[in-house]
């Protein structure tokens, strides 16, 4: 050791540590002084300092508190919504599934709706046809029943012909003596009784012209405006044209002629247990003197009717010639007589002629045969009633056909068109005297030399009404030939007793009778005999 630290340097490293304990000790001595001297400003600020990290540390707390709190609601807030989430998919498939549920209710409802109303189709197509085949068969064995001696059977084998298998009855008879050729299915002709529908117009017509509601000249109604004269009145079945005559004349006044023409009353006719038929009394519905409401005629009485207005006014008394004797002699007996002046009882004759030759009659007529009569079409007993009746020809009548037909698709159309083929097998027999009658007796004047209207009938007003009133359609049929007419001015049109039905637009012009002073038809007329109707063919 001597030899590593030699004496002097041990003594200098000894005062250097003396010094630097001294030096310690001196310092730790000042700060112990230095710190005995703070002021009590210092205490405050360590307390100021204590308190300020403890603020600290509690907005760290706070904050840490709030972080947590909006963890936990955050975390409540996705729960929440998960939930709501779950509980929004649960409602929507339970509204999915009612919806799902609701449109197969509904499916099936509708399906079985449809299968129902099929049904009820069915049903309702299988009672009509049962209704036509119980009318039919209803028709079958009454002319089974029929009693045919006495009659014309080869006149009855055309009528049989004619009918085919409609459900219905026919007359035929000669006009001027009464004598009944062939009553097919007795039961309905004789014995049962039917509403008129449009056949009334006839009783109307004639009842307006004698009380002077219609004008004899123009067949206006006269203080009415109308769309028609009486001629295309008759032809097309004029609804409000009538009814507005018959608001003229009153209940009393229909009765009363329809009395005249043998409606109400039995004919006479000899077979048993012949049906009055029925009058409207006490019933002033305007549809009396248009469609035949409250009223009920038979097939005879028609024929008789027809008869009446045609022959110079006498109501022949029908009879089915029994014995050989009254068959070869057969005596002319009258019931009664339209007790009215000639002219207003013929004045119906244009009319019935316009119906056969361009009105609702046309269909299959045979012009050149001078057919004249009136159709009719309704609803009745539960279906639909076709009627016709009628004269041929028409200058001094033959025969008298009257048809009536019953079934869910008759129409005045088709009765007549069974007449027709009853007049043309009988043309032969029909030998026309005078084929301008209604030129020469009726005096009708010329057309305007420019037609602007196409006339087309394709049914009978009252048959658009009932079908209506019926909730069926009704289609028209083709047209046949029409004659180009022209229009007639109208004046201001009165309130409307009842709604414009069918379509046909044109005017017949007007008829004008004249006469001598003893009151006999004047023979004079205004246009040439060679002077046709124009006619025109659609295509």
């Amino acid at each position: 050791m001597k030899l590593m630290f030699p004496e002097n340097i041990r003594v200098v490293a000894l005062l250097i540590a003396i010094t630097v304990v001294f030096s310690v000790s001196g310092v730790v001595a000042q700060s112990k002084k230095q710190a005995a001297k703070k002021p009590a400003a210092t205490k405050k600020q360590a307390v100021a300092a204590k308190d300020a990290k403890k603020d600290k540390r509690n907005k760290r707390e706070t904050a840490a508190d709030k972080r947590n709190n909006k963890k936990k609601e955050d975390a409540k807030a996705k729960t929440a919504s998960k939930t709501e989430k779950k509980k929004n998919s649960a409602e929507t498939k339970r509204a999915e599934a009612e919806r799902r549920r609701k449109e197969a209710e509904r499916r099936a409802a509708a399906l079985a709706e449809q299968r129902r109303r099929e049904q009820a189709r069915r049903e309702a197509i299988a009672r009509q046809q049962a209704f036509i085949r119980g009318l039919r068969t209803e028709t079958v064995d009454n002319i089974a029943k029929d009693r045919t001696d006495g009659e014309d059977l080869s006149v009855r084998n055309v009528a049989l012909n004619a009918l085919g298998d409609q459900a219905g009855s026919v007359v035929v008879m000669e006009a001027q003596t009464g004598k009944v050729l062939t009553v097919v299915n007795q039961e309905w002709a004789v014995r049962r009784t039917i509403r008129p529908c449009s056949t009334i117009k006839l009783v109307t017509a004639a009842a307006g012209l004698n009380e002077g509601v219609i004008d004899k000249q123009t067949g206006a109604v006269k203080n009415v405006s109308t769309r028609r004269m009486l001629d295309d009145a008759l032809a097309f079945s004029d609804n409000p044209y009538f009814q507005r005559v018959g608001s003229n004349l009153g209940n009393s006044k229909l009765v009363e002629y329809g009395r005249k023409y043998g409606l109400g009353e039995p004919t006479g006719i000899n077979l048993e247990n012949e049906s009055p038929g029925r009058l409207p009394v006490n019933n002033s519905n305007a549809r009396i003197y248009s469609h035949g409401d409250d009223t009920e005629v038979s097939t005879i009485q028609l024929a008789v009717m027809a008869s009446a207005m045609t022959n110079g006014g006498h109501r022949v008394l029908p009879r089915i010639p029994r014995t050989t004797e009254q068959n070869e002699r057969f005596p002319t007996l009258y019931k009664a007589n339209v007790e009215l002046p000639q002219q207003n009882v013929r004045r119906v004759i244009p009319g019935m002629m316009g119906a056969a030759e361009y009105g609702t009659a046309r269909r299959g007529m045979d012009q050149t045969l001078g057919v004249a009569g009136k159709t009719g079409s309704c609803i009745d007993k539960g279906t639909w009633v076709g009627l016709f009746t009628s004269v041929a020809p028409i200058e001094q009548p033959k025969y008298a056909v009257a048809v009536i037909l019953r079934g869910p698709k008759q129409r005045g159309r088709y009765a007549a068109a069974v007449a027709s083929k009853i007049y043309s097998a009988l043309a032969p027999k029909i030998v026309r005297t005078d084929r301008n009658l209604a030129q020469t007796e009726f005096n009708i004047q010329p057309r305007n030399t420019v037609p602007t209207t196409v006339a087309t009938a394709d049914e009978d007003e009252d048959e658009a009404d009932d079908a209506a009133n019926a909730g069926e359609t009704t289609g028209a049929s083709q047209p046949g030939n029409v004659i180009v007419i022209p229009s007639a001015p109208r004046a201001v049109e009165e309130k409307k007793l009842v709604q414009k039905t069918g379509s046909s637009k044109p005017n017949f012009p007007p008829v004008v009778i004249t006469y001598s002073k003893d009151g006999k038809t004047s023979t004079i007329t205004s246009q040439p005999d060679n002077k046709k109707r124009e006619r025109v063919v659609k295509p």
